[in-house]
């Protein structure tokens, strides 16, 4: 036989140790630099744009503030999508970038556009915000708990703000540190309109006398001849009693003082919003992570910056997290990692007992792992990092690699079985194996490259997943053709094997005989072969279109998001009131650790925090609809129970359905109550979709009668002044507290706008400065406007967000059905968050399904040096293994919520089961390229076709069996997994086991008939 390349290793062992400990080398020290983190990184950003406009009405705050900020802003780079939200007083806009769009190009190219827009903004408005952050979902990384029985919220805002927030922002990879529900200070000059009309004090001059009488002077220093001196003067205000003491009006000896008219208190700048720790007030940090930074390291540099900061936290001041995402992470990963231990030890005690030998079984055990250490040098090499889908690929390369292994020993044996020496019988065995081992490496590699390339959400996150899998593959590709067969010509033996090897030995031959009969039964009767693999090949068409379709298995993250839904007039002691019996509701389930609550006037959003995954009996999916029971029991607002988004980039709800046109919202929401019916209709939603445009905002108008306001001698925007300066709430200016600013806000006490109705005694600028009440002028109008006017890619909009108990795929349909008979020409659908990642990623598998065929195609050619081969092996296996795999996604209940008889054995089409059915078609061709190559070497040999085939598959049958039963059980603890990440990796197993246990059989019985059909006849060559 000619000499092969691979003779040199098993001649020259040292050099076959070196290369191994190379890759050892190279892999170990790989372990050590990679970072964790939960998915590969990727940068999924959106910029916010907030513009406050105070007092300004919806209306007014989108046709100003909003439409033209968005305008401006459309035109640049990047942008996915523009969505908005006027609200009374603010405006706020969102730019979602396109995945992996540089996120500080696109900050700097929409600042520049803004630019060009702030001169058409209105004066009174507030200078635009603008920030970035991480888009991969809609809730910080992290909350840290603030809260003491002694200060009070105000004094624990400033305490954060000037000690703790700083400290924070400082760690590296934060991109903001936000205090929620903060009592920042502020010097509220609480109005008495009583004693202002009493002594003749209008709003406007308070307002004047605020601005003319605080003010920052810097006026500049003295410069003698030999020295210098700073000039500073106190005309601005620091404390209450300069406020009180402050001059409004004055006539003659007669002053009129603040503390006359008002009262004076160092309060806080905003009363509309509560945040609870598990039903104790407290104050909330935050922390949002940089859109390309690891949020693992982030949140563990979090935590110890904060027991530092707990170390030095004033009496009676306690901190704690509240809510942690990254602990979800860190599980996850400790239980892939446990995963991947016991597939190593599943798979070394399967190769034993096909083996029998200690001997035998020595050489995949130094394989596998050396195989697996030179993919962790693989990921150091592309930038990789450790997370779930690149340890899931190390778990899936322990299946692929063992293949290798087992091929080597299982062939060697073979030949020492009939005489040869152990160096002769290594040198042989191996050549033989050269050919179908490059083979069926690069018929894996083929399978991957289309999953790692294919772009959008699916091809980032599993382009590490496919690369790190596919460098698994071809370093255990060197190993088995360098080390493998070296260690083998010195651990194996030649001689009749004994003991365990011998029983099963004549085990596997007796499966051998029984599979023989077989064979010969499906040879003769070959028509009724092809009859029924043409069934069961074109019954995976209706399989794949009928199987139950989602992004992403829903996966126990350990908490339950409340997401608050409130009358649009309740004030935030009336929804603060029913949130504590959401906390009850939280705490009536025994799973529950800990709770947060931030909560508004008319929205709130909170969160139950469940015991670790080890102390609890029931998933986050069981507790759900028993906690939304509870919550459902509230009567005076609407709590919706829902999980958070399995993937990045995900929102409140799975379902986010968008209608847009150019009609104006209230048309608009009469045809999304009637979608939003049929949703209830068919009774498949976890509760009626919420519809985020409500018009319930009651809003009193003064309507002012213009005649007589001329008539007086008086002008509309006096009028305005003055009500904006009672009732707004708008700052004046600021003042100095320790070296930081802080606002001045005037207003009516609260006991005097307790009703619209009240105001109508207050009392105005007057003809030539005497008071008017404002009732001479002015008459009250009732009148409900929206709560926000919303908009989406520049078009009015109203979306609908909802939880379907099913299958997000038939949700959108039954959504899309609907619309499609409701909604008139000229209105349009589109989708956000969990939605919009379905209907963009959804349709990518088929094309990145038949390029994998196409690609194994052509590497198989090129291999076999013919075209026919690879139909044979891609025939004979592919369609057989993807009807056995796609069993267990027809056979889901569309229902999850529905007890039926497939649960716990069947998963929906989604991106990680679509990833393993790409995964199967490389597997099961392996074991069509072992017959089909040694079938062409018998004919080549001299033997018919029919006996070349049948050789073939007998010879081959151990190895095909050896190799499919250790994949099929090392992969096997991937579907008894639970707890964190389990959904992803459950899905990805039971495609696997199942198509490789049906669609090996099946490959043994059918293959040979299609080679016989297809496969062409080379004895003439042989002649």
């Amino acid at each position: 036989m000619q000499s092969a390349f691979t003779d040199i290793f098993i001649k020259r062992p040292v050099l076959s140790i070196v290369i191994s400990l190379i890759i050892v080398i190279a892999g170990l020290q790989a372990i050590s630099t990679l970072t964790i983190r939960q998915y590969p990184r990727n940068e999924n950003a959106k910029i916010t744009i907030s513009t406050a406009y105070i007092g300004a009405d919806a209306e007014l705050v989108r046709g100003f503030i909003t439409v033209p900020i968005e305008r401006a802003i459309a035109t640049a780079d990047g942008i996915e999508y523009i969505s908005s939200q006027s609200q009374p007083g603010l405006s706020q806009i969102e730019v979602r970038l396109r995945l992996n769009y540089d996120s500080t190009r696109a900050l700097a190219e929409v600042s520049s556009k803004l630019d060009e827009v702030r001169g058409d903004l209105p004066p009174e408005s507030e200078v635009p915000i603008i920030s970035v952050q991480s888009a991969d979902s809609e809730r910080a990384s992290a909350y840290l708990s603030f809260s003491s029985d002694i200060l009070e919220a105000n004094e624990i805002t400033d305490y954060l703000v000037r000690i703790v927030q700083p400290r924070l922002t400082a760690v590296s990879g934060v991109q903001e540190a936000e205090i929620l529900d903060g009592r920042t200070f502020a010097m509220r000059i609480w109005l008495d309109p009583i004693r202002m009309a009493s002594l003749g004090v209008s709003p406007t001059q308070v307002r004047e006398a605020l601005a003319a009488n605080n003010f920052l002077s810097a006026i500049g220093r003295t410069k003698g001849q030999l020295v210098t001196a700073n000039l500073s003067t106190d005309t601005d205000l620091n404390s209450v009693e300069d406020f009180e003491q402050l001059v409004v009006y004055s006539q003659g000896d007669r002053f009129v003082r603040i503390k006359d008219i008002a009262t004076v208190e160092l309060g806080g700048e905003n009363y509309e919003t509560e945040a609870r720790f598990s039903g104790e007030k407290a104050v909330f940090v935050g922390i949002f992570v940089l859109p390309n930074a690891n949020t693992v390291d982030v949140i563990r540099g979090i935590r110890e910056e904060l027991d530092h900061i707990r170390a030095e936290l004033p009496d009676g001041l306690n901190a704690d997290i509240g809510y942690d995402s990254t602990v979800y992470i860190e599980e996850s990963v400790n239980e892939v990692t446990i995963t991947l231990v016991q597939t190593l030890i599943i798979v070394m005690f399967v190769i034993f007992l096909f083996l029998g030998r200690i001997r035998s079984i020595l050489v995949p055990i130094i394989a596998i792992p050396i195989s697996l250490i030179g993919a962790v040098f693989v990921m150091q090499l592309l930038g990789f990092t450790i997370n779930l889908l690149t340890l899931l690929a190390i778990v899936l390369a322990v299946g692929v690699v063992v293949d290798d292994a087992i091929i080597v020993v299982e062939n060697i044996e073979r030949h020492l079985r009939e005489g040869m020496s152990s160096v002769d019988a290594a040198i042989t065995g191996v050549r033989e194996l050269i050919g179908p081992i490059i083979a069926t490496t690069l018929t894996l590699v083929a399978v991957y490259i289309p999953i790692a390339f294919q772009g959008g959400l699916t091809g980032s996150l599993f382009k590490e997943f496919a690369l790190t899998l596919s460098g698994a593959l071809v370093v255990s590709s060197i190993v088995a053709l360098t080390l493998s067969p070296m260690l083998s010509s010195k651990v194996l033996k030649a001689g009749p094997p004994t003991g365990l090897a011998k029983r099963i030995n004549d085990g596997f031959e007796r499966i051998r005989k029984l599979y023989r009969s077989v064979l010969a039964v499906s040879l003769s009767t070959r028509w009724a072969v092809y009859t029924a693999w043409l069934v069961l090949a074109f019954l995976t068409i209706p399989m794949f279109m009928l199987s139950p379709k989602e992004l992403a298995p829903q996966e126990d993250q350990g908490v339950i998001f409340g997401i608050v839904d409130a009358p649009a007039n309740h004030s935030i002691e009336e929804t603060t009131r029913y949130a504590e019996s959401a906390n009850a509701a939280f705490f009536s389930l025994p799973e529950t650790s800990y709770s947060f609550q931030i909560t508004f006037p008319s929205m709130g959003f909170s969160g139950m925090i469940l015991k670790p995954w080890g102390q609890r009996e029931r998933s986050t999916a069981e507790l759900v609809p028993l906690v939304q029971a509870e919550l459902g029991q509230i009567s005076g607002i609407s709590v919706f129970a829902t999980m958070p988004a399995s993937l990045p980039g995900g929102s409140n709800f799975p379902v986010e359905f968008v209608i847009g046109s150019t009609d104006e919202p209230e048309r608009i929401l009469e045809f999304a109550n009637q979608i939003r019916n049929r949703a209830i209709e068919s009774g498949r939603f976890a509760f009626p979709p919420i519809i985020d445009t409500k018009i319930d905002q009651p809003e009193t108008n003064f309507k002012i009668d213009r005649d007589l306001t001329a008539a007086l001698g008086l002008d509309l925007r006096d009028v305005g002044a003055d009500l904006g300066a009672l009732v707004g709430g708008n700052f004046v200016n600021r003042f100095n507290i320790a070296g930081r600013s802080y606002k001045v806000i005037p207003q009516i006490e609260r006991s005097g706008r307790l009703n619209p109705e009240q105001l109508e005694s207050v009392y105005i600028t007057g003809p030539e400065n005497q008071l008017i009440r404002l009732s001479t002028v002015a008459s009250l109008e009732e009148s409900v406007q929206p709560r926000s006017l919303n908009r989406f890619q520049q078009f009015n909009a109203v979306k609908l967000s909802g939880v379907f108990m099913g299958p997000l795929d038939q949700g959108l349909e039954l959504l899309e059905t609907a619309a499609a008979e409701i909604l008139p020409t000229g209105y349009r659908v589109d989708y956000v968050g969990e939605s919009r990642q379905l209907r963009t990623e959804g349709n990518t598998f088929l094309a990145a399904f038949g390029l994998a065929i196409v690609l194994i195609f052509l590497f198989l050619a090129a291999q076999f040096n013919s075209f026919r081969d690879p139909f044979i092996i891609l025939l004979g296996s592919v369609p057989l293994a993807l009807f056995a795999a796609l069993i267990f996604t027809f056979l889901r209940n569309m229902n999850p919520n529905m007890p039926f008889w497939t649960d716990g054995w069947t998963t929906t089409l989604n991106i990680y089961s679509q990833v393993g059915l790409v995964t199967l078609v490389g597997l099961v061709a392996k074991n069509g390229i072992l017959i089909v190559e040694f079938a062409n070497k018998r004919q080549l040999a001299g033997l018919s076709k029919l006996d070349a085939i049948r050789e073939a598959a007998e010879t081959r049958l151990r190895p095909v069996l050896m190799t499919s039963i250790s994949t099929i059980a090392g992969y096997f603890p991937l579907i008894l997994v639970t707890g964190a990440g389990a959904g992803a990796r459950s899905s990805i197993g039971l495609v696997l086991v199942g198509g490789m246990t049906l669609g090996t059989f099946f490959t043994l019985i059918f293959l040979p008939s299609i080679y016989m059909l297809l496969a062409k006849d080379r004895q003439a060559e042989h002649g």
